[in-house]
């Protein structure tokens, strides 16, 4: 892999990642187009990290107020209701109650995203560009209804009382299907998220902060054929695509927050419609 490879891979996997039209599908595709060869696995642990950085960068505030909050929760300490840790437009942390409901939510849509993950990492080698096609449909179908869902929902935040045991059920069953290639894991989070009743707003904060155990999870199990990593790529092509991807994914994270608030998650599906039937028909 040459650096300026590594650099547009990068590229591809800051925007793939976070906007809602499946970076695993996008890798796919770009390799059974061009021919290129299996990612090497250290550039593919270290796109990840640098994609996990521009997660925690982004929402620095909202973690560490959760942070603090499972804190004063586990000692005991935590806050009245009255008390507001960060401000009326923080959604999952506004008072120590809501906070810890998200935690909780947090903790049950990743123990069901990674029951998912380990069965799918079994299937994924064996799936076929065409199945990626597929699910990029797949996706679409999932943006526009979840749009529509978003859209019935009034953006009225004063009765909000915290994300339910429920929602969070249906956001790790989404997130757990989007651990397939082709279908985006920010889409069908989002969209289980809507689906379940969530605003948009708080459910496009939801889904990323939710990602970060996700690829986290990701990363351990990638961790497992450590021992299969050589030399084969320099450092050229690591440090090219993890700069790339992490400032080309912050961006990307900052406008699909905008897109969501908007409502407008069924633009998405405009580019991947076609994308998965011209796929589906000459690959």
């Amino acid at each position: 892999m040459t650096t300026l490879q590594g650099f547009l891979l990068g590229i591809l996997q800051g925007i793939a990642e976070f906007l809602p039209i499946s970076s695993s599908g996008h890798l796919a595709l770009v390799q059974s187009l061009f021919g290129l060869e299996d990612v090497p696995l250290l550039y593919d642990i270290s796109l990840h990290m640098a994609t996990l950085l521009a997660v925690l960068i982004f929402f620095r505030k909202k973690i560490w107020a959760l942070l603090k909050c499972f804190c004063r929760w586990i000692t005991k300490k935590s806050k009245p209701d009255t008390e507001v840790q960060l401000s009326e437009n923080d959604l999952l942390c506004p008072t120590d109650k809501i906070g810890q409901k998200t935690i909780i939510a947090i903790i049950i849509t990743t123990a069901i995203t990674g029951a998912f993950g380990i069965f799918t990492s079994k299937l994924i080698p064996d799936l076929s560009v065409k199945f990626v096609c597929g699910g990029f449909l797949v996706t679409s179908a999932l943006l526009i209804f979840s749009a529509i869902a978003g859209n019935k929902q009034a953006e009225n935040n004063q009765d909000f009382t915290g994300i339910t045991i429920k929602q969070s059920i249906i956001i790790g069953i989404m997130q757990g299907f989007g651990t397939l290639p082709g279908i985006s894991r920010s889409g069908s989070t989002i969209a289980g998220a809507l689906f379940g009743g969530v605003n948009r707003s708080l459910a496009g904060e939801f889904s990323f902060i939710v990602s970060l155990p996700a690829i986290l999870g990701a990363f351990i199990l990638e961790l497992k054929d450590i021992g299969q990593m050589s030399s084969s790529i320099g450092a050229g092509p690591i440090i090219a695509g993890c700069l790339s991807s992490f400032i080309v994914g912050y961006f990307s994270l900052a406008v699909l927050m905008k897109i969501i608030k908007k409502g407008k998650l069924q633009w998405f599906a405009a580019y991947l419609i076609p994308v998965g039937i011209l796929g589906l028909l000459f690959l």
